[in-house]
């Protein structure tokens, strides 16, 4: 089967266990919103209202009070206004009830209140004609009465309207527990099915890609290890041969070219170097002497073959370093010290073409375990590079910095920079950023293979016009462990 079909049917399968469960939770979570819409438009508002309700009528019972005390007409405008909203608020409560019980509540206390209002406009009567006795008469006995029937209706009816609101809520919590539990066993087991079905297809995929990804990363690293097991035979099969027969021949390729590169460079060392050995000769006027154009002639000859030597090299040393046979004598050594070497070396170079050449040391110690003279190779490739692109009065300066169990060297100049697009690419070999300038693209991919044998990292930092930072940070004791 090929790898389309087996996603196709192992999705659909996980896709149709995901509708239905989802269909399910659906219809419950309607069900959930449905009693919490009750509760919030209906019992919520009906228990704002009756509580309402029995400020109401203490307010009722206190201006009635003072009404037959003092006599104030105010109290009484006061008493009716206050009368008008509870009868008023008695019938908005009865839109928010939603039980027999409860409006059998309401009936009772409407009649008692419409009672306690016939009562109190009795007295206002019998004081109107002076009988000041028999209206507070009536205020202890009758009016009081009502009120009192009109406060128990109240509870009574908030009894009810909280028995309905725990009801609702018991229902909630019994329906939310009820669709939790079905929905999670059903996603259980529906998820388990889908996977069940799917676990054979999924693991075979991913350890098929984990492999060609490790394959991948080596050979961008340049190893060629084994060959990519091929176990099926879907799409990733097909790219699991593509990709070995493809690793074969980039391995065949890369071996010819290292062959190539160290063949010739091993076979030009010997007549570059007896070429320079002859040059030196002539120059120093051991076979007799020259005229001022042949000495010149001699010193381009001395200069071009120094220039090839170094390149061929520089070419056996990284060949030796891909491979791991470069030799590296480790010792303890001061790496201050080494820099000063570097600096040294190279400042004749930094005054003729007016650059200042600086040194700077940070507090702390810098003694390391690992090749000196490899160390300072990667400081003086590096510092050339700097001197190379800084223009007349810039400034190139090396600083050691401790920072613990490792030491960080930073080479930072003033020149011209390294473009964006090309700062991936700048310790790649045979590549420039700048063309034109001279060299082979060599020196910074020496530099990144001796950090990498030291167990260090180099990095870099640039910005175009304004300078690079080169930054090599090498463990203390890392290559001695």
């Amino acid at each position: 089967m090929r790898l389309a079909s087996k996603i196709f049917l192992a999705s659909s399968l996980v896709i149709l266990v995901l509708v239905g469960v989802a269909a399910w939770s659906l219809l419950a979570v309607d069900r959930l919103v449905s009693v919490s819409r009750e509760i919030t438009t209906q019992t919520l508002p009906a228990l704002r209202l009756q509580a309402g309700l029995r400020d109401s009528m203490l307010t009722l019972v206190r201006l009635e009070a003072r009404s037959l005390l003092l006599r104030d007409p105010t109290y009484d405008a006061l008493w009716d206004e206050r009368a008008d909203h509870t009868r008023n608020a008695l019938e908005q409560l009865a839109r928010y009830l939603s039980s027999d019980g409860e409006r059998e509540h309401l009936e009772e206390t409407q009649l008692a209140f419409a009672e306690y209002r016939a009562a109190v406009h009795s007295e206002r009567a019998l004081l109107g004609r002076g009988y000041l006795a028999n209206a507070t008469q009536l205020s202890e006995t009758s009016a009081r009465a009502a009120a009192e029937r009109v406060d128990a209706g109240l509870n009574r009816l908030g009894e009810a309207t909280q028995a309905a609101l725990e009801h609702s809520k018991a229902e909630a919590a019994e329906l939310g527990a009820r669709t939790w539990t079905t929905v999670v066993v059903a996603l259980i087991v529906a998820v388990v099915a889908a996977l069940a079905s799917a676990a054979f297809i999924a693991v075979r995929i991913t350890r098929s890609v984990r492999r060609l990804l490790v394959a991948t990363a080596a050979i961008g690293e340049g190893r060629f290890e084994h060959p990519v097991p091929i176990e099926s035979a879907d799409e990733i099969a097909d790219l699991a041969r593509s990709f070995n027969s493809m690793a074969a021949r980039l391995h065949e390729v890369e071996t010819m070219k290292e062959d190539l590169y160290s063949t010739v460079s091993h076979e030009l060392r010997s007549p570059l170097t007896s070429v320079r050995e002859a040059a030196h000769l002539l120059h120093e006027g051991v076979p007799g002497p020259m005229t001022a154009k042949q000495a010149r002639l001699v010193l381009i000859i001395e200069h071009s073959t120094d220039r090839l030597l170094r390149l061929v090299n520089q070419v056996l040393d990284l060949a030796r370093l891909r491979v791991g046979l470069l030799p590296l004598e480790r010792r303890w050594f001061d790496l201050d010290r080494a820099a000063a070497r570097a600096v040294d070396e190279l400042r004749l170079q930094a005054d003729e073409r007016g650059i200042a050449l600086v040194r700077e040391t940070s507090p702390g110690t810098f003694g390391m375990f690992g090749d000196e003279d490899r160390l300072v190779q990667v400081m003086i490739n590096l510092i050339s590079n700097g001197i190379r692109f800084t223009p007349t009065e810039g400034t190139v300066t090396v600083h050691l910095i401790d920072i613990g169990p490792e030491i960080e060297i930073q080479v930072e100049d003033t020149g011209c920079g390294i473009p964006a697009e090309e700062l991936q690419f700048v310790f790649d070999r045979f590549r420039q950023a700048h063309s034109g300038r001279g060299g082979a693209g060599l020196g910074l991919a020496i530099v990144r293979a001796m950090v990498q044998a030291h167990g260090g990292r180099v990095s870099v930092e640039s910005h175009e016009g304004k300078g690079s930072r080169f930054t090599v940070v090498l463990p203390r004791r890392g290559a001695e462990q």
